[in-house]
């Protein structure tokens, strides 16, 4: 059963919330919740929505850049991780997040290397 949280007229999943935010004990009352990660939750929801949100993601001022990144890096992490439950949601989850972080920090930090990217040889 998924749980929601409202805030205006908008629903967020609390199990993308808790992701998002780091806080397994989040719950309903997301009043105190960043307005750049409650962003991030509606994209991570409907990845659909990405091309209508890029704009905002590249003119907002993120209060705590290193944070923000992190949250990306927990929706890259938990994707890769729960990839055989869902392939094609974890799939989006996955592109939004690196998309973002792209777009707001210029490369990915989690970046998996090939050998032959890297110059090694066999």
């Amino acid at each position: 059963m998924v749980e929601f949280a409202t805030l205006g007229d908008k629903k967020y999943s609390l199990q993308t919330i808790k992701l998002v935010t780091g806080d397994i004990a989040a719950g309903p009352d997301i009043h105190n919740i960043p307005v750049e990660q409650l962003l991030l939750c509606e994209a991570i929801d409907d990845p659909y929505l990405l091309p209508f949100l890029l704009e905002k993601f590249y003119m907002m001022e993120i209060k705590d850049a290193e944070q923000f990144r992190l949250c990306l890096i927990r929706i890259q992490v938990d994707s890769d991780m729960r990839l055989n439950e869902d392939i094609q949601k974890h799939q989006h989850r996955r592109y939004v997040s690196r998309t973002i972080e792209k777009l707001m920090y210029r490369d990915i930090f989690l970046e998996i290397e090939r050998d032959e990217d890297v110059g090694i040889e066999a």
